[in-house]
């Protein structure tokens, strides 16, 4: 028998997939007010700040694209599925009722 092992930073990337979305979105914005902390401490500059703030306003943008993608994959599969099909059970449904 095979040992499949798994890469180690597994659980790590399936507990990050499995964050709510909500948490994610707040998540990206305060990285990236901590990334314009970060540069305006660095650099003594105020206006460095909102460099960090756009940069999580934009990772969360990202992640929500990224979510929608991934939703509507997963939909026009189904979508393609003929169990979950309306109109191929419609279909089948009008074709039974010219029989009579």
């Amino acid at each position: 028998m095979e040992d499949k092992q798994e890469p180690k930073l597994k659980k790590i990337v399936d507990a990050a997939d499995g964050l709510s979305l909500g948490i994610s979105i707040v998540v990206a914005v305060l990285i990236g007010v901590g990334i314009g902390l970060g540069l305006k401490k660095l650099t003594g500059l105020t206006w460095t700040l909102w460099i960090g703030v756009f940069i999580g306003v934009a990772a969360a943008i990202l992640n929500v694209y990224k979510a929608y993608i991934k939703q509507k994959a997963s939909l026009d599969e189904l979508a393609n599925d003929p169990k979950y099909n309306y109109k191929a059970l419609k279909k089948d449904d009008d074709e039974d009722d010219d029989e009579y």
